[in-house]
């Protein structure tokens, strides 16, 4: 088995943009980490009457651990996460809306004249045994068990040129992306943009539905076990995922439209770079074979994919066969020692 390295911040060493951080930590490629996080509210929103408006110092939220030096890392390379094992650090989750954040409410952006949503919080019993997350109305006796299913919200590097990124925002340095297929099993790529790429985790979320239309997931704390590798030499224009069964080019941008032609217009060119085909021949199997699950339609920039199948693509391995390389380094991983 692996040696692991272990990371759990204090609350004072929690993150909250993506660039503008010294590294806390330098890892080798290939080494096993497991890191703590905190949930999107730093653990403040304990109760239904713990309102975040009342318990949490804007503007920080979304908290994340790290940022990680990736020895070997340079601008121009990529950084390949995989993501070993998502466990919930405790036996509940809170959700919330608020005034003027989520999909259906009147924002800055897009102003109405109705009167802005309550501020309201829900509380989710977690049971990992039971694999389940209940949800419990607040306003009747009415709840139903959900599937439990671990995800992260956020994680990234440092973005280019000095530039300093809330953690709520995703773009193409990852951040805030807030799709479920940020899973256990999946190997996220990401532009190095900085020496050691220096990348950051967190905001993790027992389930969430596509979309995360009230804004906010179940949120929990979650113990990460995560993979590193550089891929030298091979640039990565934003962020992409794989799996054992697909392909997944991620678009972060507003409106929701720019998002999807982004995440589209990747997935084209990643199938040309695999396959060899002509663009158009390339748009013609994205359009017939592929799928948009989408991210969110609530952060600064809404999130979308666009997925394939790699069983359409003929066996083409994506950057030399980095998933298949991790998934073996962590199928010699247990993650419940170490």
């Amino acid at each position: 088995m692996a040696d692991v390295v272990e990371y759990a911040p204090q609350a004072h060493q929690l993150a909250y943009t993506f660039g503008g951080r010294q590294p806390v930590l330098r890892v080798e490629p290939g080494t096993v980490m497991r890191i703590h996080t905190e949930d999107c509210f730093g653990g403040a929103v304990r109760t239904m009457g713990d309102l975040p408006s009342q318990v949490c110092r804007f503007p920080e939220l979304n908290p994340v651990s790290g940022p990680f030096y990736v020895a070997g890392a340079e601008p121009g390379d990529t950084l390949a996460l995989h993501l070993v094992s998502l466990t919930p650090a405790r036996d509940w989750g809170v959700s919330s809306t608020f005034p003027h954040f989520g999909a259906l409410t009147s924002t800055a952006q897009t102003a109405t004249l109705q009167p802005p949503l309550e501020e309201r919080v829900w509380r989710y019993d977690i049971d990992t045994a039971a694999g389940t997350v209940r949800y419990t109305a607040r306003r009747s006796d009415y709840t139903v068990d959900l599937p439990l299913a671990p995800m992260l919200g956020t994680i990234g590097v440092a973005p280019a040129a000095g530039e300093t990124r809330m953690t709520i925002v995703p773009d193409l340095h990852g951040g805030n992306m807030d799709t479920p297929e940020l899973r256990a099993g999946t190997t996220l790529y990401l532009p190095v943009n900085v020496p050691g790429a220096l990348f950051a985790v967190g905001d993790g979320h027992a389930r969430q539905g596509d979309g995360e239309a009230c804004g906010v997931a179940v949120e929990t704390a979650m113990t990460v076990v995560l993979i590193p590798e550089v891929i030298k030499g091979i640039a990565t224009p934003a962020p992409r995922l794989e799996s054992d069964t697909a392909l997944m080019c991620v678009g972060s941008a507003r409106p929701l439209e720019d998002a999807y032609r982004t995440s589209h217009t990747g997935l084209v060119r990643w199938t040309t770079e695999l396959t060899g085909l002509e663009t158009l021949d390339a748009y013609q199997l994205v359009s017939q074979a592929g799928r948009s699950p989408v991210g969110n339609v609530c952060d600064p920039n809404y999130t979308i994919l666009a997925v394939i199948d790699k069983a359409y693509l003929h066996g083409a391995a994506a950057y030399g066969g980095a998933h298949d390389r991790l998934r073996a380094l962590a199928a010699h991983h247990d993650p419940g020692r170490g």
